[in-house]
């Protein structure tokens, strides 16, 4: 299979704005789209494909036929024909919910799905924009619950100033939000199990204050104050700079002024590219196809080579 762009998914949301056409030149219509759906086999939200003979076919029609040719043996023996990953951009006009994720072994007891691990790539940020990730302190179950009770959680909350080019690594149980004036990229585990725990007493375009999950989050919640979230990484240029290296995805940063080539036929797994800079012609041995900011590619676990041809780009390179 030939390196594979598959049509956005565009997602309203109370909090979304218009950066996810007005910098990446996505096709939304209004102005309150928060999420581009990039790669996904969520149920209901297949991705569909857009470029070449494979046009309009889903992704999980090519898992179905191309399993280990498309995923790679070790991942289809670890997860059979669900594809792993969930691949977004995400423009936070307004601060998003403060919320957590499941493990894997609680979403699976509660909702038969995967946990929710997942990392950011800042894109673009406002000045003086922010993330929530994690405490200030190490905080105990009661005193959580009483901050939610007297309206003070926010008080107990890590507050992060952010720039482009800034990496976050959200384990299971973290307690995160991403704040208004965000533009990032998010890669995650399949899974779309959200426990929201406070969400500024908004209400939806109905009027109603949207569902919150405190009894739910409060055996999900990490309590401690941890450090473990910032993730540091080299800028250096033409070569594979290792990001995040985690049981659920691996990640690297890769910027480019000139051609780069990979030999990966002991990559036992697809490959992601996510543009999040610049631009550049992807190629294997099936075909090419060209990428821009904003834009993300699927490469065949079946590839030998993978050939990046540009004069100026930054991506994102992610595999299991």
């Amino acid at each position: 299979m030939y390196p594979l762009k598959f049509n956005p998914i565009l997602k309203e949301r109370l909090w979304g704005g218009t950066k996810l056409r007005d910098v990446l030149g996505k096709p939304i219509t209004n102005d309150i789209t928060g999420e581009s759906w990039e790669i996904s086999t969520v149920k209901g939200d297949v991705s569909i494909v857009a470029n070449g003979d494979l046009a309009n076919l889903s992704l999980q029609e090519l898992i179905d036929r191309n399993g280990t040719d498309l995923l790679g043996q070790s991942v289809v023996a670890r997860f059979g024909t669900d594809f792993p990953i969930l691949i977004k951009f995400i423009d936070a006009k307004q601060d998003l919910s403060i919320q957590l994720h499941p493990n894997d072994e609680l979403a699976q007891k509660r909702h038969n799905s995967f946990g929710k691990t997942e990392m950011w790539y800042v894109m673009d940020a406002d000045k003086e924009a922010d993330l929530i990730v994690g405490f200030n302190k190490d905080v105990s179950k009661e005193e959580y619950a009483a901050s939610l009770a007297n309206n003070s959680l926010l008080e107990l909350l890590n507050y992060e100033k952010v720039k482009e080019g800034d990496t976050f690594f959200i384990n299971t149980g973290k307690i995160h939000a991403i704040g208004a004036g965000v533009l990032l990229a998010e890669i995650q585990q399949t899974s779309d199990v959200t426990y929201r725990v406070f969400d500024f007493n908004r209400k939806d375009k109905n009027g109603n204050l949207r569902e919150l999950h405190t009894e739910q989050a409060l055996d999900a919640i990490d309590y401690s104050k941890k450090n473990d979230f910032k993730v540091g990484y080299s800028t250096a240029i033409n070569v594979v700079n290792p990001m995040v290296d985690c049981p659920y995805f691996k990640t690297n940063f890769i910027e480019l002024s000139q051609n780069l080539a990979q030999d990966v036929t002991k990559r036992d797994s697809f490959t992601i590219y996510m543009c999040v800079g610049g631009s550049a012609t992807i190629k294997n041995e099936f075909g090419e196809a060209k990428i821009v900011k904003g834009e993300t590619i699927l490469v065949s676990a079946n590839s030998k080579t993978i050939h990046i041809e540009s004069t100026g780009c930054k991506l994102l390179e992610v595999t299991i």
